[in-house]
């Protein structure tokens, strides 16, 4: 069972949308998508347009980012070593690799520790702490990607000696843990604990950038960094594999980052990255889609099926040799978390569909002891898009259960584990994913909890699958030059997609034409009576293929084949033509 997306068009913007595009140079078809956007008038189109390393914001303004800032000039100064305690995931390691190298060109000593999650659990947990203090005895430690709720192992660590600096952006405890420092967005006043009205939803490979630049502000102003004379545009292109992998809003400050972080990327002379591009078959310019389907899962890959030490050390990499050979055993360790993911997806889908009730069921919850911890989140994914249901997927550990959810757009997945604290042993995350612990035995009663707190909260529409499209458009209007004006909008991704559409009355022009090893795709060449264009189906499968009359939605993109280059139609969907 797949649920069929309802198709939603946006009404037309109004004519002060189009006059400000118009004096921008922008057609009017790419005006209306900005204004689908959120961007309505000449300054913000321009803004949009022309994302500037220069409007990013001071970052100072960060909560408690002077008290960082202040500690780790101690440590400096006093040549106390450092440890960057970081997580396992493209986030958390591009963060620990950034702060590793930025910190280590401004003078400290510093060491990184990465928890294993098999081993160890997420984040800064006292078990992880507790291997990490027999390995560095340093006095300082940042908390990278995780610690916003490490109040048992921030406390233990406080009670050794070691001052904590905590550098996240996920939801925090309450009480929050006794940190020197607790550098995160969700403390801003007015983000309403969400951290993105202050903050632009920075994740930690951002926020890591914004400490590595508060430091070298700080060396500017004591006078020390000009001998160093250290560029931070080095080091964007981890900033923009930690943004885009970890599904942060490409909007605000994160466009800017990942803009430039793409430009870096596609010409990086880090062998660690050239060697995953070239394994990942990735060449310039790099675009946000292929950070996310090839260059990330290669870089989670590591930490899903064992440490996320080999991610680490591809990315810190100096010699060609040993970046390829890293590269080429993080592409293995990808191809065999596919195989396990598939697997433990088709015990899921049969396990959902023989019970799934659409109008109980609002909230998915599924578990068992064979299925991988590690891939567990991945599956979760792949069920919510199914189903479009706030999706938590659980494998065993021992005597008790880690799982992994993802949730829908309006539903804080963080808070309903919250309410359902006292069935738990741990849980922590935000409000699109999150992660927990529990004992096998309360598995029905988290799903029963779940359910009830999530019909409390949304609606039956929440529940529908939308395709969101930004006009009805004739085929005619697709032109080269349109789409060249589209791609005005990359990075596109997470909170800022792609340009779709829908044409009306198409009908194919020959019989649809298979493709691909496993004839998973169909290439259709339609037609709306007054121009035709050729549309590809990815990933098509054994789906129902068009006959008569038909709506297609579609993102245009250009496709240069045999040094010709045309436009052509990815299929998103289609229905009979009403």
């Amino acid at each position: 069972m797949c649920l069929k997306p309802h198709w939603s068009i946006d009404a037309p913007p109004p004519d002060s949308v189009a006059g400000a595009a118009a004096e921008l140079g922008v057609a009017p078809l790419v005006g209306r998508c900005l204004c689908n956007r959120g961007y309505r008038d000449g300054p913000a189109i321009e803004e949009y347009l022309h994302p500037r390393l220069a409007r990013l914001r001071d970052p100072f303004d960060l909560p408690d980012m002077a008290a960082a800032v202040e500690r780790l000039g101690q440590a400096r100064v006093r040549r106390e070593p450092v440890v960057i305690f970081g997580d396992y995931d493209v986030d958390g390691v591009t963060a620990t690799a950034l702060l590793e190298e930025a910190m280590g060109a401004l003078g400290w000593a510093v060491d990184c520790y990465l928890p294993r999650r098999l081993d160890e659990g997420y984040g800064l947990s006292l078990e992880a702490a507790g291997h990490c203090r027999e390995r560095h005895a340093a006095p300082l430690w940042i908390a990278v990607d995780c610690g916003s709720t490490s109040v048992e192992a921030i406390g233990w660590l406080g009670s050794q000696g070691v001052d904590v600096i905590v550098v996240d952006h996920h939801q925090l405890s309450s009480p929050a843990p006794a940190a020197r420092a607790l550098v995160n967005p969700r403390r801003m006043e007015g983000s309403g604990g969400s951290g993105e009205a202050a903050g632009d939803g920075l994740c930690s490979a951002g926020l890591a950038f914004k400490l590595a630049h508060a430091l070298v502000k700080d060396g500017r102003r004591q006078g020390w960094v000009e001998a160093v004379r250290y560029d931070l545009r080095s080091l964007l292109d981890l900033v923009a594999l930690g943004t885009v992998a970890d599904l942060v809003p490409l909007r605000g400050e994160n466009r800017i980052l990942v803009a430039h972080g793409l430009g870096r990327l596609g010409q990086t002379d880090r062998p660690g990255l050239r060697a995953l591009k070239e394994i990942s078959q990735v060449g310039s310019p790099v675009k946000a889609v292929q950070v996310g389907f090839q260059l990330a899962p290669r870089l989670n890959a590591a930490g899903r099926l064992q440490d996320a030490e080999a991610a680490l050390r591809l990315l810190q990499a100096r010699d060609p040799s040993e970046a390829a050979r890293l590269a080429g055993e993080l592409d293995a360790r990808n191809r065999q978390r596919q195989a396990i993911e598939q697997e433990i997806l088709a015990e899921v889908i049969r396990k959902v569909q023989a019970q799934f009730d659409p109008e109980r069921d609002y909230v998915i919850v599924e578990g068992s002891r064979p299925w991988h911890i590690g891939v567990v989140g991945i599956v979760a994914t792949r069920v919510l898009r199914q189903y479009h249901r706030p999706t938590i997927i659980l494998g065993g550990d021992g005597g008790l259960w880690r799982g992994s959810g993802r949730s829908i757009e309006g539903f804080d997945l963080a808070a309903g584990l919250r309410a359902c604290g006292d069935l738990l042993v741990r849980h922590g995350g935000h409000a699109q994913a999150a992660g927990l612990t529990l004992d096998p035995a309360n598995v029905d009663r988290l799903r029963d909890r779940l359910n009830a707190y999530a019909r409390d909260r949304l609606r039956r529409e929440d529940l529908r699958r939308m395709l969101r499209l930004d006009a009805e458009v004739t085929l005619g209007e697709m032109t080269r030059e349109l789409v060249e004006q589209l791609n005005r909008l990359e990075p596109v991704g997470s909170g800022n997609p792609p340009a779709q559409f829908a044409a009306l009355g198409l009908r194919c022009v020959r019989p649809a034409q298979r493709m691909g090893r496993d004839q998973q795709h169909v290439k259709l060449q339609v037609t709306d009576g007054r121009a035709a264009s050729e549309a590809v189906w990815w990933g098509a499968g054994d789906a129902a293929l068009p006959e008569g009359p038909f709506d297609l939605a579609f993102a245009p993109r250009l496709n240069e084949y045999q040094g010709r280059c045309l436009v052509q139609l990815h299929v998103l969907g289609w229905r009979p033509a009403s």
